[in-house]
């Protein structure tokens, strides 16, 4: 009777230790992110179960800011980054680490007026709307570094996106507003018109990726290549079938025409295969070569 028992406590202890470690194994690595159009692979791997299958999993923000938080307080293993929200988690903490880059904006990120740039150049105030705590600020600070704007003009609003395409062109007022496509679309069918780009501001370069905790990057490597050869099927399959990718994504992308997502893939460069001169770039910017996937 004994030895059943001690059997009986052994198999019990052994379903228990391995049922746990195989829960462990089987989470999944949750990724925060955002409507952008530079994360399309990413939304496209989702809908059609890649993801899923290697173990990952979206979790949707409305702003940058909110994706960073989320992986601040630990509540997301994975973020999507620009260079800004990649310094600011890595000042917070210091655990995090890129490790696929996916693509540079290239006219995709947007400085919008309601007047034309000679009468908000003019203007004793302008109200900028946009999300502070993002590259949203790099690019409006480039902007008026460009254009000779003076700071004591600027009243910042900070606010998500989704907000922000609620502006309304108010014709007593001068307003920019710094957002990215699919936003930037719905805010010129508002009547705003694009001022300047990541195309003509050529100081700035806006380059999204994904990074990483460091204990992810450790223990789940094999699991980080495959999901990087997923992307560079998947932007494959975007250059080569964008009537098909836009089918299964445009709900990610707020709902824009086949036209402006077209349009929009036409103001990014993917980089999921960087050259040695880009990545020479932006190595002082803090991505090592020896971690990132290629």
């Amino acid at each position: 009777m004994k030895k059943v028992f001690l059997v009986l406590f052994v198999a019990i202890y052994a379903l228990l230790l391995f049922g746990c470690s195989a829960g462990e194994t089987h989470k999944n690595i949750k990724i925060a992110t955002n409507s952008w159009i530079g994360y399309t692979p990413l939304f496209y791997a989702q809908e059609t179960g890649e993801l899923k299958k290697l173990g990952f999993e979206l979790v949707m923000n409305v702003s940058l800011a909110e994706a960073m938080e989320l992986y601040a307080v630990d509540k997301a293993d994975m973020v999507t980054t620009t260079q800004h929200e990649f310094y600011a988690l890595k000042q917070m903490s210091g655990d995090i680490r890129p490790v696929i880059l996916i693509d540079r904006s290239y006219g995709g990120d947007v400085i919008l007026g309601n007047k034309p740039l000679s009468q908000i150049k003019n203007a004793k105030k302008i109200d900028v709307y946009l999300e502070v705590d993002s590259i949203n600020s790099e690019l409006l600070q480039e902007f008026m570094k460009k254009y000779s704007i003076e700071e004591k003009k600027i009243q910042l609003h900070n606010q998500d996106q989704q907000k922000i395409t609620q502006l309304r062109n108010d014709s007593s007022k001068r307003i920019l507003a710094v957002s990215y496509i699919p936003y930037s679309d719905i805010l010129q069918k508002n009547g705003f018109i694009e001022l300047a780009s990541t195309k003509d501001i050529d100081d700035l370069i806006v380059i999204d990726a994904l990074c990483v905790r460091k204990k992810v990057l450790k223990n789940h490597k094999a699991q980080l290549e495959a999901l990087k050869k997923v992307i560079d099927a998947k932007i494959e399959q975007i250059r080569k079938e964008p009537k098909k990718s836009y089918a299964i994504v445009k709900n990610y992308l707020k709902n824009i025409s086949y036209e402006e997502y077209v349009e929009g893939l036409k103001k990014i460069k993917w980089i999921n295969k960087p050259s040695q001169k880009l990545l020479q770039v932006i190595e002082p910017m803090g991505y090592e070569k020896e971690e990132l996937l290629q």
